[in-house]
């Protein structure tokens, strides 16, 4: 609610704050993740050797259960014909560039990105931030990172964990 307060959107509304000319949101922890294994196939609900390595080819992802009233606010605010441009204020770092990208691709927008990269929620930084927003596409490095490294994450997790189970028996 700091950003909002330093643009002047004060006005309250069902997972957003409105005013000045601002549309001001929130992503509540990670929105959209990445897809189980048995979303790719049903054999895998259940754990065998057989089915392994698990390579998702493409990728998918889901919003989770209890964030999809607030995602689908957000792809609500994004589409709307007022808005030109999407502010990404998430976190400053990796994660957060992925939080913000999955739920904008996952929404289908394709309006230009301005990044607000602030390490302080001060008033002064908040306002030296959105007076040196940048190019969203300069953080797409950043967000290659960290798909990638998600990714891995999932890879090792799923594949790991089924093989020391299957093989050691330890469900």
């Amino acid at each position: 609610m700091s950003i909002a307060k330093v643009l002047g959107a004060r006005s309250r509304n069902d997972g957003y704050v409105e005013g000045n000319g601002w549309l001001v949101s929130w992503c509540v922890g990670h929105l959209v993740e990445l897809a189980p294994a048995d979303a790719y196939d049903p054999r895998y609900s259940k754990w065998a050797y057989d089915d392994l390595p698990i390579i998702p080819q493409p990728w998918q992802f889901q919003v989770l259960p209890d964030t999809r009233k607030q995602f689908n606010i957000l792809c609500q605010l994004m589409s709307r014909d007022d808005v030109d441009t999407v502010i990404c204020a998430t976190d400053a770092g990796r994660e957060g560039e992925l939080i913000f990208r999955l739920t904008y691709d996952l929404c289908k927008c394709t309006k230009p990105v301005k990044r607000l990269w602030i390490s302080s929620m001060e008033e002064s930084a908040i306002r030296k931030g959105f007076d040196n927003l940048a190019d969203g596409q300069k953080y797409d490095n950043l967000y290659a990172a960290a798909l990638c490294r998600a990714k891995a994450d999932w890879l090792i997790g799923i594949n790991g964990t089924r093989l020391f189970t299957t093989l050691y028996r330890v469900c």
